[in-house]
């Protein structure tokens, strides 16, 4: 006790620090769990939450017969796998096609470019892929000067284009962020593997393929971790951006259905369950995607 206590007080400064995140995360995360309890009560804004009657598991049972459950459902999850499947390989692809340049200038252009959409909010980026994508805006006029298309189409007033488009912004706005800690964990890798490697012959790929991957494989195995337990999030400001009443049923997911029955019908404690049946699923692929990857190659979260 007393060499743990002598160690405190010789970081004191780091301790504070420590000390202040987490008085920080006990108040903003923490505290407001006890408003959990509404998804089992029906809550008004007129009562406190103490007053409020018990209701049991009626407000999940509401969400499961709901007739919106299985298109809510099926547009959460189709979004949100397609982007795991396409959009967490392509910033590790790109991470190591940048580590492979040789010119520090290029490279750090090609960076700068890369990040440079992470740094606009939604609000801005929706409010160019709207004019982009309108029937008269320069989409239609490449497609139709390549011949691609013969008639002009306004994208995000069909359906049928809006999974893709939500897709593909999500990716052109975040790779080159989401390959920063690649970079960083590719450049911890021992230069000595690489000249190893390269005395016996191996080519670029052959390195990137055996050396550099399996360096970076524990970074790749908790960030995949990290981004299934996140399968049912689908970006709520990109989807409130670019959806209208026209691409409805195919914008419809979990979050903007608890926004809508939460907020605009003022529905609290029905939101609120269907937000903690979210996380619960949430919590569940979270374990069982780390000791599926903790089977597969004895890298995870915990």
């Amino acid at each position: 006790m007393r060499r743990h206590l002598k160690k405190l007080s010789q970081q004191k400064s780091l301790q504070v620090m420590a000390l202040l995140g987490v008085i920080w995360m006990f108040v903003f995360n923490y505290i407001p769990m006890y408003g959990l309890i509404i998804a089992f009560k029906e809550f008004s804004i007129i009562k406190s939450i103490a007053e409020a009657p018990w209701v049991g598991f009626m407000h999940f049972v509401e969400f499961l017969e709901d007739e919106n459950f299985w298109l809510v459902l099926k547009n959460t999850l189709g979004i949100s796998l397609i982007k795991l499947f396409i959009g967490f390989p392509l910033p590790i692809i790109f991470a190591l096609l940048l580590n492979e340049l040789t010119s520090m200038k290029f490279k750090k252009m090609v960076q700068t470019i890369s990040y440079l959409p992470h740094f606009l909010s939604w609000v801005v980026l929706g409010g160019i892929l709207t004019t982009w994508l309108a029937d008269v805006g320069i989409i239609n006029d490449i497609l139709m000067g390549m011949g691609f298309i013969d008639e002009r189409t306004n994208f995000l007033a069909d359906p049928q284009y809006f999974w893709g488009i939500v897709i593909l912004s999500d990716i052109w706005k975040e790779l080159g962020w989401s390959a920063i800690i690649y970079l960083a964990a590719i450049a911890g890798v021992s230069t000595e593997l690489y000249e190893a490697a390269t005395i016996d012959g191996a080519n670029r790929i052959q390195k990137m393929w055996n050396v550099t991957l399996p360096a970076i494989r524990p970074t790749i195995a908790v960030l995949f971790i990290l981004a299934v337990s996140g399968v049912l999030n689908s970006n709520f400001d990109q989807i409130l951006i670019l959806r209208n009443a026209l691409n409805e049923s195919a914008s419809n997911v979990v979050d903007i259905y608890v926004y809508q029955v939460g907020i605009q019908n003022a529905r609290y404690s029905y939101a609120t369950a269907v937000g903690l049946m979210k996380a619960i699923i949430a919590f569940i692929l979270l374990l069982s995607a780390n000791k599926i990857v903790k089977k597969l190659n004895g890298n995870s979260l915990f």
